[in-house]
């Protein structure tokens, strides 16, 4: 299970872990407004356009386990999975696994994987991967078919102008950075509706802040509209044109390549952290592969889930220039005001451990595919009357933040 984490004393081993009663779900309103018109034909033919994008992104699976969250998880022959039907990687291979970055702290413990799909002793064999199944209702959440599964548009420079998204992050540019890594805190923030959302993740940046922007991303997130439910869950993201055209949430195109049977991305993360009670957190790292420049991400203390391949990339096949750790919600103003969705656990910076959300032991890869220490750690929050950021540095922890917030309030309008 999940090592319980101390201010004090360091752990380094973390699981990925499927909960259901453990949280509580908000419920939401997901059916179509009552006032829309009907439209047979038109509905009819929407139906059908989703059953043929779930066609092509749900693939044949040799076993299907029943998830007690209501999860669906299929098992699918890791040849088959999607990121191969991308016509730069039709009938490649699996790659081997890559050199690791040097720095690392082993725990002298392989991390397990609990997901409570397998805790019955149900899992998907060797030579398979575990898919979560996508259903006709997650896609009719979404705004279109081609917005399924894909942010909105946004700049990722942090201002106010940015489209009801809203951050309070850490971040260095400036250099050349090959990965980075860093342990988050899990929680379970309350969104306020279907159309928001709230995570906490790090992305690894490269190109200039146009069409042209590429990224790699890692968290967690709570998005009623995504999943359907409040349960925050493992996501991976990229895209390499600034969120138009290219690249989407975990597998739900083709792109990431998984490698790992035990990991279902997208899957409920359990435990998560309570306020004044145990904290929990989650280890990633994303890096380059020297050898052949392919990003990989690992979870928890040596787990590799799978890789980014560098032809979906234009200026990631080369390395990034900005690494950002933090969080993100989408703020739409619900009855004019803002927004009551929470950041990171709900409550701001300056309550510290075991109140506020936190990222620690934040590191980049350097040029020499080494782990090091970051060099002019900034903060900054949009909104810091809404969620705010404060950072630091000691020997355990290394570079940190607290950051976070419950939105609206007094002081947050």
């Amino acid at each position: 299970m999940a090592r319980k984490i101390s201010p004090i004393i360091p752990t380094f081993v973390f699981f990925l872990f499927v909960t259901s009663s453990v949280f509580p779900v908000q419920s939401y309103d997901l059916s179509p407004a009552a006032n829309q018109t009907f439209r047979p034909t038109e509905e009819l033919q929407n139906l059908e356009m989703i059953r043929a994008h779930l066609k092509k992104i749900n693939k044949p699976s040799t076993k299907t386990i029943q998830s007690p969250d209501g999860d669906l998880i299929d098992c699918v022959l890791a040849h088959q999975q999607p990121a191969f039907d991308h016509p730069q990687l039709k009938g490649q291979n699996l790659l081997d696994p890559p050199e690791r970055p040097r720095g690392q702290n082993p725990s002298g413990v392989e991390s397990e994987n609990y997901q409570l799909w397998s805790l019955s002793g149900e899992s998907c064999p060797e030579g398979t991967i575990p898919i979560r199944r996508t259903t006709e209702k997650d896609v009719l959440r979404a705004s279109s078919i081609g917005r399924f599964g894909r942010k909105i548009r946004r700049p990722i420079r942090r201002d106010s102008s940015s489209n009801g998204h809203e951050h309070a992050v850490g971040y260095v540019s400036g250099q050349e950075y090959y990965g980075a890594k860093a342990s988050i805190n899990v929680w379970a923030p309350r969104v306020a509706n279907q159309y928001e959302f709230s995570l906490s993740q790090m992305w690894v940046i490269s190109g200039s802040f146009g069409n042209d922007l590429n990224t790699i991303e890692a968290g967690w997130q709570v998005s009623p509209e995504l999943y359907g439910d409040s349960y925050p869950r493992f996501f991976t993201y990229w895209t390499s044109d600034a969120y138009q055209a290219t690249g989407c949430y975990n597998l739900l195109c083709s792109g990431f390549v998984q490698t790992n049977n035990r990991i279902a991305i997208g899957a409920a993360i359990s435990p998560r952290s309570s306020y004044r009670g145990a904290q929990y957190d989650i280890s990633l790292l994303i890096w380059k592969d020297p050898k052949h420049g392919n990003w990989w991400l690992q979870f928890g203390s040596g787990a590799l889930v799978g890789y980014w391949p560098s032809v979906l990339f234009t200026h990631l096949r080369n390395h990034a220039n900005m690494v950002q750790f933090g969080g993100e919600v989408v703020n739409t103003r619900p009855s004019g005001s803002h927004t009551w969705t929470q950041m990171g656990s709900g409550h701001f910076s300056g309550e510290g451990f075991g109140k506020a959300s936190y990222f620690r032991n934040l590191q980049v890869v350097d040029w020499d595919n080494s782990l090091i220490p970051l060099s002019n750690l900034r903060v900054l929050a949009d909104h810091p009357n809404c969620y705010d950021i404060r950072g630091g540095i000691n020997n355990v922890w290394g570079n940190y933040f607290y950051y976070g917030g419950p939105g609206r309030n007094v002081r947050c309008p």
